[in-house]
């Protein structure tokens, strides 16, 4: 009988290590989503209360990277909301460099006849490339591991993104991703590299350009680590990129509002989710340019080198 008692009691405590020894079942972790901050107010001040929303980690020299459009564009940023975001950024300077194609804007000098002309005066803009260049490393490029950049960006500490949302001829859509990918990289050499397959200026095309954007954009998005924020401005968006000047088509999609976030997949999905909800007759066009030149590559492509998920939470500041 003790026997069979010493068995039994042998067999509950075996029992009872082999439970304790099982790992719990772990539950999948839930990644928080980005935020992504909505305001239909497209004006100076709703454009620096959306910034406010993402500015905890801007400090130090900070380089505002519009885009001054070719002399005369009808839908380039209206200057007083650009101006009133310049004025409320402590130590800031807006940025730009010059262009790969047949513009004024290929040289310092006529870029800065091309600034007067479309009311950029009330403060210095610097011309990243005018003394040159710097190449910024591409972690995880699979088509460059670095980008030739205008050298001037390494004086500066943070950047703020600050993007007409429209569409683009070889893009598809230009958002903040197309801001800094070409944007940011130099006109002779940067631009040169994303665009220019062997002898032929504009070979890349379709989905190897969005690739070689996203990657030019990954070299910036890397340097500046959690000091960059990106704000889209979802207003006059014609087909056409203000590269076109007064060519530009007019617009026939509505004005939108502002985006602003921390991530730029985050910003550019959101953006691109807002304009495709619109009506089929405000939306065929600017459909049709994007999907055309495989735009929507831009989106995966940058989830593939970590830049963020896309997925977001939407918060309209317009609700009490």
């Amino acid at each position: 009988m003790k026997k069979l008692v010493a068995v039994f009691v042998g067999a509950l405590l075996l029992a009872a290590c082999q439970s304790g020894s099982q790992s719990p079942k772990k539950e999948p972790v839930q990644q928080a989503k980005d935020v992504v901050y909505f305001t239909r107010d497209i004006s100076p001040e709703g454009l620096v209360k959306i910034y406010d929303k993402i500015s905890k980690n801007i400090d130090g020299k900070v380089a505002i990277k519009f885009h001054t459009g070719e002399p005369h564009g009808p839908n380039i940023l209206p200057v007083p909301m650009v101006k009133a975001l310049w004025e409320h950024i402590p130590n800031s300077t807006l940025v730009e460099t010059n262009v790969f194609y047949t513009s004024p804007r290929q040289t310092t000098e006529g870029h800065r006849e091309v600034l007067k002309t479309n009311g950029w005066t009330f403060s210095k803009v610097d011309i990243l490339d005018e003394d040159g260049t710097v190449m910024l490393p591409i972690k995880g490029g699979k088509h460059f591991k670095e980008m030739s950049m205008g050298s001037h960006v390494l004086n500066y500490d943070s950047l703020v993104v600050l993007t007409h949302f429209k569409g683009h001829a070889m893009g598809g859509y230009g958002g903040s991703m197309k801001n800094i990918a070409i944007g940011m990289a130099d006109g002779k050499i940067g631009k040169k590299m994303i665009h220019q397959k062997g002898d032929e200026q504009w070979g890349y095309t379709g989905a190897r350009f969005q690739e070689n954007m996203a990657e030019s954009a990954k070299a910036t998005v890397d340097h500046f680590g959690d000091k960059i924020v990106f704000i889209n401005v979802l207003r006059r968006m014609s087909v056409d990129c203000d590269c076109a000047g007064t060519s530009a088509a007019e617009p026939k999609a509505r004005d939108i509002g502002i985006l602003a976030s921390t991530n730029i997949v985050a910003v550019d999905q959101a953006s691109l989710d807002m304009v495709y909800a619109l009506p089929e007759e405000e939306l065929h066009d600017l459909k049709e340019r994007i999907e055309s030149r495989e735009g929507l590559r831009q989106i995966p492509y940058m989830k593939e080198l970590g830049m963020g998920s896309g997925e977001y939470t939407l918060v309209d500041i317009d609700k009490k």
